[in-house]
């Protein structure tokens, strides 16, 4: 079978998130609708913090297995965004400030015994998956980030507007992402589009990307049967 063209390759990619991206899923809808109780606001956040810790273990891995030097200077600003460095607060420090404008610990974040186990099953997972995987898929996991932007700017006006007990700069964490995704994005559709040349490596990336979305939604679906209001 022939391989896609770019262009129809980029859009196959973009379908997927129109259709199992989480910001379907019914958790995301209640929350942009202002209908999240604050227990069920700080479970998000909390079992969320578990995935966001883990995002520069996979990048880590997926480093290692990048094939030139060019690349890996590219992707190591990704685990620098969310580590940090001395004098450059990072993601996690971020979202640590958002659990704590929703009224948990550093402790209780950091405390492992407290994730959810499908939380901690679907990240795990993820994590493995970029161990194990060659990179070109393990790279097309993380273009779930295409589709972010527009969700990340609602959630900063939605938080703001619905959920006034939240301090505002608990949303740092989103503002910042809105300047760095852009250049992650750029970097992600360029490694996938110029690699992927044949129908299996693209027909592979496209699963790989479906299996990402899945993750990001499994991890709602344990936030919504843990915290969830019974109907």
């Amino acid at each position: 079978m022939d391989a896609w063209s770019a262009e129809e390759f980029e859009a196959r990619l973009r379908s997927i998130g129109e259709k199992r991206y989480h910001h379907l899923h019914p958790f995301n809808e209640r929350m942009h609708a202002g209908s999240l109780t604050e227990e069920e606001f700080r479970g998000w956040v909390r079992n969320r913090f578990y995935y966001q810790v883990n995002l520069p273990v996979k990048d880590a891995f997926i480093l290692t297995k990048l094939p030139g030097r060019d690349d890996r200077r590219r992707w190591i600003q990704r685990i620098i965004d969310h580590d940090g460095r001395t004098g450059d607060e990072g993601g996690i420090e971020k979202w640590i400030r958002l659990g704590e404008a929703v009224g948990l610990t550093r402790e209780q974040l950091f405390d492992n015994d407290t994730v959810l186990p499908g939380a901690r099953f679907a990240v795990d997972a993820y994590v493995g998956f970029c161990r194990r995987q060659p990179w070109l898929e393990s790279v097309a996991s993380a273009l779930t980030e295409l589709f972010a932007p527009d969700l990340l700017s609602r959630r900063i006006t939605d938080v703001q507007h619905h959920y006034p007990w939240i301090a505002t700069d608990g949303l740092e964490y989103f503002r910042a992402r809105l300047t760095q995704q852009p250049k992650d994005i750029e970097h992600l559709l360029e490694l996938v589009l110029d690699h992927a040349r044949t129908r299996e490596q693209q027909d592979a990336c496209a699963r790989a990307l479906e299996f990402k979305c899945d993750v990001l939604w499994s991890l709602l679906d344990a936030v919504e049967l843990a915290y969830g209001r019974s109907t």
